[in-house]
């Protein structure tokens, strides 16, 4: 087991436009649902219909994301500034 243990201390995690990047791609995702719905039935007759569910989950699962990742944003401030509670708009 000596030979998987680490040696190193783990780096620092990369902080970035988490926000921002999560949402472009929940925008992504709904542009590429609004995109393949024409072909709905394309899709249907050819059993490819999962791609279109796909995007629909993606831009579902984003909206979560974007929820998600503005209370983690407003609870980093937060603690940086040491307040007690976050604040978070809509």
């Amino acid at each position: 087991m000596t030979k998987w243990t680490p040696t190193h201390e783990a780096p620092e995690p990369l902080e970035g436009p988490v926000v921002a990047t999560i949402t472009g791609g929940t925008i992504v995702w709904f542009v590429l649902f609004l995109v393949q719905l024409p072909f709905f039935g394309w899709y249907r007759d050819e059993g490819l219909l999962w791609w279109l569910w796909t995007c629909a989950a993606g831009g579902g699962l984003g909206l979560i994301g974007i929820w998600y990742v503005r209370r983690r944003d407003a609870a980093l401030k937060a603690a940086a500034t040491g307040s007690d509670q976050p604040r978070v708009s809509g």
